[in-house]
Parts: structure tokens; sequence; C-alpha cells
């Protein structure tokens, strides 16, 4: 079992939430509610892997989490 962080951003104009995942730059996927994103999120994930591992390309591991932070300014 893999593990990946994904970062869920409310998004203020349209609902719903924007997804990113860290660990594989340039995957991103949405949903109207959290858990809808959640799920798109898995499902993005596990296609983008099955896409890397057909092609014969390394298949990036999340080594450690991302922290999030809050700067005060």
């Amino acid at each position: 079992m893999s593990r990946y962080t994904v970062l869920l951003t409310p998004d203020q104009d349209e609902g719903g939430f924007a997804v990113r995942v860290p660990a594989l730059p340039g995957l991103h996927t949405q949903g109207e509610t959290y858990a809808s994103a959640l799920a798109n999120a898995r499902d993005a994930i596990t296609f983008h892997l099955e896409c890397l591992e057909a092609e014969g390309d390394p298949v990036p591991e999340e080594l450690a989490a991302p922290q999030l932070a809050t700067i005060d300014l």
C-alpha cells in the first residue's frame, strides 16, 4: 500500500475543492464536496500510477509528508 498526501484548497468562487498531490507534480483534480474531492484524488492517483507503471517509468514515493504552516504578516 502506498500513501500520498493530498492538498485540498477550497474554491471560494466556484465552491468545492481543488486538489493537488505534491509528490506527483502535475496531478490535479477537484470535487464538489470534501468527500468527492478525496474520492477523485484516489482515482486520479491510481490512474496516474498505473500509467507510469505501464510506460515503465519509476513510481514516485512520498518519503516524508509535506509540512503545512501558516505565517501571519
